[in-house]
């Protein structure tokens, strides 16, 4: 898991680099998954203690889902809108693709 977290966080950081260059780089907000991926990259290394790995995972599978919630709202929103092709939509909607296929694997390895 914590090699997975780490492709996450680095998938997050791409994305999120992606997303601002793609705005032509005026958006902040753009960045918000390369922050996200930060912070998986962080608790991707704080497993690496084996005293510490099975609690940063639970944690990080835990924020997984938060964000998961907390951007499922807003894709509806836009897809009902008929907003799906604006790039912040697509950022949003890769980021939760990212993020579920995570915890979909999180939750089978444990």
């Amino acid at each position: 898991m914590p090699s997975l977290t780490r492709i996450v966080g680095f998938l997050l950081i791409l994305l999120g680099i992606a997303g601002y260059v793609g705005t032509g780089m005026v958006s902040m907000t753009a960045l918000i998954p390369a922050l996200v991926g930060a912070v998986f990259l962080v608790l991707a290394l704080a497993a690496r203690r084996p005293q510490a790995r099975k609690h940063v995972m639970h944690a990080a599978l835990a924020l997984a889902l938060v964000l998961i919630l907390g951007v499922a709202p807003r894709i509806m929103g836009a897809v009902n809108a008929g907003e799906v092709s604006r790039p912040a939509v697509l950022a949003q909607i890769a980021m939760a693709v990212i993020l579920l296929v995570y915890v979909l694997l999180g939750v089978k390895s444990f």
